[in-house]
């Protein structure tokens, strides 16, 4: 059978209908593409680590009694003949530039000024804040014309008029301008603005989100350092192709609340678009873009007990006739 024909049969075995109504089930429903974006990106993930000579194991979702705790990322992995490690597999954070609110000038400038150390083309001798406006106003001029008034959520408005202004601010002025228009109006106008920004910038950031439960013995809902050993991060939704980011837990910094987890968001850098759209990847030093060199950061005395290791055998894919 060709391809087209062994996705038909997988659709029509598995989800019992035709490959039309498979693919508009998925359009219609974000998460479900949410689902198989995350398990492209563990696919390709695996590929990328066995392309590398390292061999892979999926750890078992559903363990028999309860799950170990170190053994809470998504793979198992070892170079030949060596011992194992745990791999845990995310994604980066989807709406980081929305959550910030870079469609506004003043938050963009001070977003690059608290992570100006990430940014190569920032020379830390000399003022910052001078070389972050004029990098906005060679790249993004629309910030001194069009864009240059500060825009607000649609929430943001109807607080405001609720509890409006005794004097006249330039906050209630815009606000003023803009309180007769809808949600969705507002929010197309800050979509084209974040269009805009993310033409030249994009924010990658880290949502590391888990639950707390007696059973993981997590004090916050955020995974502890010793839960796996590496962790790898696809940037593909801010970037042009799947691409595997690595970082050592244990090189990361603490949560401020309880120092054994890990924070939920980090930045780990920026992607600029240059002359001819060539884009630049600026990382922090606790990531690596080279997986030998994440692998040799892990301290090879935490390496899992292999008979501790719960692997997921499962074959779902039918086989290619």
């Amino acid at each position: 059978m060709n391809f087209l024909q062994r996705l038909e049969k997988f659709v029509a075995d598995i989800f019992k209908t035709t490959t039309e109504v498979f693919l508009e089930a998925l359009r219609l429903s974000p998460n479900a593409q949410g689902y198989v974006s995350g398990s492209i990106t563990e696919l390709l993930l695996r590929k990328h680590l066995e392309n590398q000579d390292f061999e892979v194991k999926r750890i078992r979702e559903k363990w028999e009694g309860k799950k170990h705790a170190n053994h809470y990322g998504d793979f198992y992995f070892r170079k030949k003949d060596a011992d194992w490690f745990v791999l845990e597999s995310k994604g980066v954070k989807s709406n980081s530039e929305k959550w910030h609110k870079l469609y506004n000038q003043d938050r963009l400038v001070k977003f690059l000024f608290d992570h100006s150390e990430k940014i190569s083309w920032i020379n830390q001798e000399e003022a910052i804040e001078p070389q972050i406006v004029k990098w906005i106003v060679e790249h993004l001029p629309k910030f001194k014309t069009e864009y240059a008034d500060t825009i607000y959520t649609y929430e943001e408005i109807q607080d405001h008029l609720k509890n409006p202004s005794k004097r006249k601010t330039k906050k209630s002025m815009i606000v003023e301008s803009l309180q007769h228009h809808s949600r969705e109006t507002i929010g197309s106008m800050i979509d084209e603005r974040l269009a805009y920004v993310m033409s030249k910038v994009k924010v990658l950031e880290t949502h590391f989100v888990s639950g707390t439960s007696s059973s993981n013995d997590r004090t916050q809902a955020t995974p502890r350092k010793d839960e796996f050993n590496l962790i790898s991060v696809d940037i593909f939704l801010r970037y042009f192709e799947h691409k595997f980011l690595f970082a050592n837990p244990k090189q990361l910094e603490a949560s401020g609340a309880d120092e054994n987890h890990l924070q939920q968001n980090y930045i780990i850098g920026f992607i600029f678009s240059h002359t001819n759209n060539v884009l630049k990847l600026e990382l922090t030093d606790d990531w690596y873009e080279n997986l030998e060199e994440a692998y040799e950061s892990i301290n090879q005395g935490n390496a899992v007990n292999e008979v501790d290791m719960q692997v997921d055998n499962r074959n779902v894919l039918p086989k290619k006739d």
